[in-house]
């Protein structure tokens, strides 16, 4: 569209131009950083066209997020270099913000997945299940003399090394070894894990392995689950079956239950090759 280098437009006709309200207009008058070209004596404030692409490149930093007192800087001496480096900025802050957003799509997924899981699960089955992929778990012991929610803080000090900012970023729970089902002392458990997407940091890390397992559902209170586990032993021998390694505990409806009888323990037992 074609302007006229002298055409005047009011800041109504200017903030319908570039689609936004005039009082953000009035705001940035207020704080110097685009003034209007002319103030007649009746106070109306009237812009140039020329004046679109100052507001255009304000509006595009402060998409990025850029600080106006930034903004600011680079309108008090425009040029190139200043104008790449902010750009270098904000395509790095969208870049970051890419790569979250992606990592949130992949976890909604298999949230996703858990819900359609949840329909039509069979809580009093046990099966067998194949895990082709290794997981990663940061863990932290379980000591009887600290309070559960001490050591839920320190697995997740643990998973903050791994990049892992926020629990709902993976699955979480805990570990008993195999040992301790055999001897029926279903409550001694060994650790609390946190599943990270992959190790950058030494810390406490155990790697859940690929292969067989034995899959089985708890509904309710963790005080049903020393019942559950001496039916998935029973279930087992039965099936000349030898478990191995760790039982790895975790919940899958904690989002959608509000009282812990609805609660349901996922259990996962490595079967022996």
């Amino acid at each position: 569209m074609f302007f006229s280098a002298n055409k005047l437009f009011s800041i109504g006709q200017f903030a319908r131009l570039h689609e936004i309200n005039k009082k953000t207009l009035m705001w940035y008058d207020e704080i110097n950083l685009l003034k209007p070209a002319v103030i007649k004596e009746n106070g109306y404030r009237y812009y140039t066209y020329q004046q679109s692409f100052v507001l255009e490149i304000i509006l595009m930093l402060r998409e990025l997020d850029v600080p106006i007192s930034s903004i600011q800087s680079f309108l008090s001496g425009r040029s190139a270099a200043s104008l790449k480096n902010l750009f270098a900025e904000g395509i790095s802050k969208i870049d970051e913000t890419t790569a979250r957003l992606t990592f949130l799509r992949k976890t909604m997924e298999i949230m996703q997945q858990k819900m359609e899981m949840l329909l039509t699960l069979d809580l009093t089955a046990i099966s067998v299940i194949e895990k082709r992929q290794k997981s990663y778990f940061a863990v932290v012991d379980i000591h009887d003399e600290l309070p559960f929610e001490a050591e839920i803080e320190g697995v997740v000090k643990e998973a903050k090394k791994h990049q892992l900012h926020r629990l709902h970023d993976a699955s979480y729970g805990a570990m008993l070894p195999v040992e301790k089902l055999y001897q029926d002392k279903n409550d001694e458990y060994e650790y609390l894990y946190i599943q990270i997407p992959k190790p950058v940091d030494k810390g406490r890390i155990h790697i859940q392995p690929k292969g067989r397992y034995l899959q089985a559902f708890c509904k309710g209170s963790w005080d049903k689950l020393p019942d559950r586990y001496r039916e998935i032993i029973a279930y087992a021998k039965s099936h000349n079956l030898t478990l191995t390694g760790f039982a790895y505990e975790k919940g899958i409806n904690e989002m959608v239950i509000d009282k812990l009888d609805d609660y349901i323990t996922q259990i996962e037992i490595p079967i022996k090759a």
